[in-house]
């Protein structure tokens, strides 16, 4: 889809990148908002958006297309200001990496036949105008989650080809529930352990010369912000719990293998984790 009309509530690196990318791909009208008064700024500064909005009702209002591009808890309270302003026709989509709560919002709000979720796997771990990238979507997966069936879903489709064909990225079509149970996975799962890992450095007490390539590779997403990823832990708890109960039981089985000296056990754990990482760049 290629609205002629684009409001994007959230100027930071994702809602940013999605304002910038969406006027280099010719979007006539990029209106957005952002709390950050500097981001705003900054956002109109470099071209993203051809005007902006004290509000985030004043920025949907007669939008052709809405994206809310903020963390969850403000996605669920945006979207019960904002059902009211958005007319028959018009669509409205949120990038949070939570999927249940949001789609049930919108489903309560009377959102059905105008909004589908939608999840870029684009994030960063820096937040702001400045993490934004005018090309951060092109050939990125993006979940697009439909409030009703798969087949059909005239929201989701509108969606879908926001991303493929104004975004250049790579939708996928997901229910709501699949998303999260899969993102816990492959996304909260290492936000956890890499805030557990820090967690165990900083207690340390270590000067910062003392961590190296490694170790501050490994941490780095640990430097995202902190209240964001308390409201993604809470709202997918379920999901998240089973994620770091698998973790628990392997890093203690790693445990158990160093204290009992078991080099072939060692070797084979090490090993498949090796091919595993070899295989997501293959």
């Amino acid at each position: 889809m290629s609205p002629t009309s684009l409001a994007v509530i959230g100027l930071g690196a994702i809602g940013g990148s999605v304002a910038w990318q969406a006027r280099r791909a010719g979007i006539k009208t990029v209106v957005g908002f952002s709390p950050e008064t500097a981001d705003l700024n900054a956002a109109f500064e470099a071209g993203a958006l051809t005007a902006t909005a004290p509000n985030p009702e004043a920025a949907a209002g007669g939008a052709e297309f809405t994206v809310i591009a903020a963390p969850p808890a403000a996605t669920l309270e945006l979207l019960d200001r904002l059902a009211p302003l958005i007319p028959a026709g018009a669509v409205i989509t949120d990038v949070a990496s939570v999927k249940v709560p949001v789609v049930a919002r919108a489903l309560k709000a009377g959102l059905a036949g105008r909004f589908a979720g939608g999840h870029p796997l684009a994030g960063t771990h820096a937040s702001g105008w400045g993490a934004a990238r005018a090309d951060r979507f092109r050939d990125c997966v993006v979940y697009v989650t439909p409030t009703g069936q798969l087949p059909g879903d005239a929201a989701a489709q509108a969606v879908v080809r926001f991303w493929s064909e104004v975004m250049q990225a790579r939708p996928v079509l997901m229910t709501a529930e699949a998303h999260d149970r899969q993102l816990a996975w492959t996304s909260h799962l290492p936000q956890a352990v890499a805030y557990a890992l820090a967690s165990t450095l900083a207690a340390r007490g270590l000067e910062p010369d003392a961590f190296g390539p490694g170790a501050r590779g490994t941490t780095r997403l640990a430097a995202s912000q902190p209240d964001l990823w308390v409201e993604i832990f809470l709202q997918n708890r379920d999901a998240v719990l089973a994620a770091l109960d698998a973790a628990v039981g392997d890093l203690a089985a790693l445990r158990d293998a160093v204290a009992r000296g078991d080099e072939a056990g060692l070797r084979t754990l090490f090993t498949t984790a090796q091919r595993f990482r070899e295989s997501l760049d293959a």
